[in-house]
């Protein structure tokens, strides 16, 4: 971000938003559920921390294939990956492309299993 934004109080276009996993999880049982882009490999996606019911699985790798469907998304979009620096990239790559419905899970799937406010399975 700029400085001139800082001291404007104002984001960069690619700074993310954050969601942490208490919010996503009210979110994902509430009518107006985001869309989950994990980005890790598909590996990771079905390995031992799994992912979140209904997450869409675009690695970071191949993300630029999957950035016109997400843009075309009118739900917002919640990034996701096994901490929350490659989802960060993802969603800074959005938002530079326009989009603004998007935030990254704090704390990726590490944080999202240590939430106790939710089911502790792997979807």
């Amino acid at each position: 971000m700029s400085l001139f934004a800082k001291l404007l109080g104002r984001r960069a276009p690619a700074d993310p938003d954050w969601i942490e996993a208490e919010g996503l999880a009210a979110q994902l049982a509430s009518d107006h559920a985001p869309v989950v882009v994990d980005v890790r490999g598909a590996d990771e996606f079905t390995g031992p921390l799994g992912h979140i019911e209904g997450a869409m699985n675009a690695p970071l790798p191949d993300f630029a294939a999957h950035m016109p469907a997400l843009l075309r998304q009118d739900k917002n979009l919640v990034m996701v990956c096994k901490t929350d620096r490659r989802s960060s990239a993802a969603a800074a790559q959005l938002r530079a492309a326009g989009a603004m419905n998007v935030a990254v899970l704090r704390g990726g799937m590490e944080g999202w299993r240590q939430n106790p406010s939710r089911a502790a399975r792997p979807a």
